[in-house]
């Protein structure tokens, strides 16, 4: 008998976009802090044993999230998350992209544009996030890069962090 994955992460090259989808086993008012404070974010949003690590965030309509993903040998590679609409506890639109320290964007690596939507259901939340990259290109740049593995291995330790009630 085959099992649903737990993250399900869908790229349609037509629509250029990328779908992620997660169910927690946490109420939407944890899932929604977990998504949008910093210290709740560093504690899940890198694969181990990398780390984010938060430079600045202003989680509102014209802030953003500067942050480094953190390797074991102390490299950094940063990334900025700009917000662009917000309905609390609903949803939020970013768009996405990597950058330097100080947060200018590197255009020659890809930057999507997504909306993260978050539903109640009997068990716990529903997070659905879809991105839109430009091209189809930066799609195929993205898998390479190992965004599936990377998203799924996070959202595998946010699920843990609510189970041990560390959220």
């Amino acid at each position: 008998m085959a099992t649903t994955p737990k993250t399900l992460v869908i790229k349609d090259l037509e629509e250029k976009s990328i779908l992620v989808s997660r169910t927690f086993s946490a109420p939407l008012e944890k899932v929604w802090r977990a998504y949008t404070e910093s210290e709740l974010l560093e504690q899940w949003w890198a694969p181990k044993p990398w780390k984010a690590e938060t430079k600045t965030m202003q989680f509102s309509v014209g802030g953003h999230w500067l942050y480094a993903m953190v390797g074991p040998e102390n490299e950094k590679h940063w990334g900025r998350m700009d917000y662009t609409a917000i309905t609390p506890h609903l949803s939020f639109e970013i768009k996405d992209s990597f950058c330097d320290e100080e947060g200018n964007v590197n255009s020659s690596l890809p930057v999507a544009t997504g909306t993260i939507v978050f539903t109640p259901t009997a068990s716990g939340t529903l997070v659905e996030f879809k991105m839109f990259y430009s091209n189809e290109k930066e799609i195929e740049t993205m898998i390479e890069m190992g965004f599936e593995q990377g998203i799924t291995a996070c959202l595998e330790q946010l699920e843990t962090l609510f189970l041990e009630n560390k959220i």
